[in-house]
């Protein structure tokens, strides 16, 4: 789109590209709209001006009573022609509006008007003296003036009003034989051209003007809809990631039940490495899984911050200790330069900010190491990650923390991740309100660096790790629900094999019915978020809580990432676990529920 300049001088090549980009329709509307809301002001002093004038000639004696009053007469009429129109144009619909003859009679009688104030100077005092004579030609001069911003923005009109009332007064005196009159001629020319090239100029300065406007009203709504649009195709890309999510999560969370199911068998030895790798793959996708999980829940803003003071010192070095062995099998040397700083912030958020920039530095760097840093800096506490990886190009800065974008990872090799660890960084740093900066130079290596409130020793609360309780001793009864055959039977064999009683049932109905016949509640209900026919767990939780009740331990697990189940799932008060479940993580939360179900019930 080409720009033009808006300067004092405007030619037609300036002004005809705004015309052509603008719309032309809405330009000509601004232009009729603006000369309807100022006519009425404008004729109503021009018309007062008229009658003043009629009757202070006529008091003079210097005007004959009867043409002056004609004269006035005709300027009134126009004046109320004029007034009556803009009141009309007003009332009218946009349709009516849009139709050519507003405009045109709007010109017609700015001509009529122009014509009468043209006789005022030469026909009104033709014997009167000039000092009397000049009179109507000082009121014409001013009316004319008034006319460039009343008039100018329809040009038409304006030409109409200002040629015929200037014009004659020149060609009546510019060969009469006094030379005052002369004079005055001569005078009234220059004015009619410079006037009149100022009510040209107001017209492409109020043109352009628009044009600019209405342009700007164009982009802004260009966008507005490309934001929309961007804004739609997200959404349907978020969509599209929860369900793939979600039906990708069914079978392998199905496989990983069946490996830990398989694991407790007296298994041969090359059998039992095979399960062993199956379950390894199994939670190699999970770890895929959950960083689309923890996308999805920074989106939905179901991720809840508690900040508190903690050492940094111990959270770093537990973090290099945990990726040393991967940075020692790749050659790399990962060293850990802790510090005694007291931050305040979320541990556990930080923690996963910078495990993700370390695991970052390690995954890249083929050569030399790795090191993780926290110092003082600008009254904040700086935590920085170095590596001696390829680099990032200034262009990459910004890029690589979109989701999915790899630098070097062409072939989309998933040993490297899918690319939204960085995205994950920049969201969770977002929502701790910690900057994140990236220093780094091509063939060098790069340093990323966030930075975070101080505390002091005296808001210190250390952190102690609460024992977790021993595995339930007795047998409990388990309701498992989900409308996947695989999965209910997975679950059974799984919970069965941990000393459980199980009823499996693949919605709420056929849960209550399974449970008619068992004389005691269950312990605890298992179920997935979406099951078929629009029934939700939580739902069916609710039932069977009030079929006994009794407020059942239960929980939730679901494949489904999309950020509005996860604020619904979150609003419930349920436990939620994701799918594919590591067996670990499952055991541990039914213990935690019914631990503490029964701990709050007194057994």
């Amino acid at each position: 789109m080409r720009e033009h300049r808006v300067t004092g001088r405007l030619t037609a090549t300036t002004i005809a590209p705004t015309v052509r980009e603008a719309d032309e329709a809405a330009l000509r509307r601004e232009q009729i709209d603006e000369v309807f809301r100022m006519v009425i002001p404008g004729v109503a002093g021009a018309g007062l001006a008229a009658l003043i004038l009629a009757v202070f000639l006529v008091a003079l004696g210097a005007s004959d009573p009867r043409t002056a009053s004609i004269w006035a007469a005709c300027v009134l009429t126009c004046a109320v022609a004029h007034t009556l129109l803009a009141l009309g144009y007003r009332r009218a619909d946009c349709v009516v509006r849009a139709a050519s003859t507003w405009p045109l009679a709007f010109t017609v009688v700015a001509g009529l008007e122009g014509i009468a104030w043209g006789f005022a100077p030469v026909g009104l005092t033709p014997d009167a003296p000039f000092d009397i004579r000049f009179l109507p030609l000082a009121v014409t001069l001013g009316v004319t003036a008034g006319a460039i911003p009343a008039f100018g923005p329809w040009l038409p009109a304006f030409l109409a009003l200002f040629l015929p009332a200037t014009l004659p007064y020149v060609a009546a005196n510019f060969f009469a034989p006094a030379l005052v009159e002369r004079a005055s001629a001569f005078l009234m020319l220059i004015y009619v051209v410079v006037m009149g090239g100022l009510g040209v100029r107001s017209h492409r300065a109020f043109i352009e003007i628009v044009g600019l406007r209405l342009r700007s009203e164009a982009l802004a709504e260009d966008l507005r809809r490309e934001r929309d649009t961007a804004d739609a195709a997200n959404r349907a890309k978020s969509s599209f990631l929860a369900a793939a999510s979600h039906d990708l999560r069914q079978p392998v969370h199905a496989l990983g039940l069946f490996a830990g199911a398989l694991l407790r068998l007296d298994l041969p030895g090359e059998a039992r490495l095979l399960v062993e790798r199956i379950e390894a793959s199994a939670a190699a996708m999970d770890g895929l899984f959950n960083a689309i999980l923890d996308i999805s829940r920074l989106d939905a803003g179901v991720v809840e911050v508690a900040p508190r003071a903690f050492r940094v010192g111990p959270y770093l070095a537990r973090i290099c200790r945990d990726l040393r062995p991967e940075a020692e099998a790749k050659g790399l040397r990962l060293r850990c330069r802790s510090c005694d700083e007291v931050a305040w912030t979320d541990p556990f958020l930080l923690e996963r900010v910078v495990r993700n920039l370390v695991s970052n530095a390690v995954r890249y760097s083929d050569r030399g190491g790795v090191l993780v840093a926290c110092r003082r800096r600008g009254g904040r506490l700086a935590i920085q990650v170095f590596d001696t990886g390829p680099g990032i190009a200034a262009g990459d800065h910004e890029r690589i923390f979109q989701e999915y974008v790899q630098i070097g990872n062409v072939e989309r090799d998933r040993t490297k991740g899918l690319g939204l660890g960085l995205a994950i960084v920049r969201r969770t740093c977002a929502i701790l309100d910690m900057p994140i900066a990236l220093r780094s130079r091509i063939g060098r290596g790069s340093c990323f660096e966030v930075k975070m409130a101080l505390s002091d020793e005296a808001a210190l609360a250390e952190d102690s790790v609460a024992a977790a309780p021993g595995a339930l001793a007795e047998r409990s009864l388990i309701v498992v629900i989900d409308d996947e055959a695989s999965i209910r039977e997975a679950m059974e064999r799984l919970l069965a094999g941990w000393g459980h009683d199980v009823i499996a049932a693949g919605s709420g109905d056929e849960a209550v019915a399974r449970l008619a016949s068992h004389p005691t509640r269950p312990d605890l209900i298992v179920s997935d978020y979406r099951l078929r026919d629009g029934e939700t767990g939580t739902e069916v939780i609710e039932r069977l809580r009030s079929e006994f009740n009794e407020t059942i331990p239960a929980l939730i697990i679901t494949g489904d990432t999309a950020p509005d189940r996860l604020i619904e799932a979150r609003t419930s008060g349920l436990v939620l676990l994701h799918k594919p479940v590591p067996n670990g993580k499952l055991r541990a939360a039914m213990r935690n529920l019914m631990v503490g179900a029964r701990a709050s019930s007194g057994e």
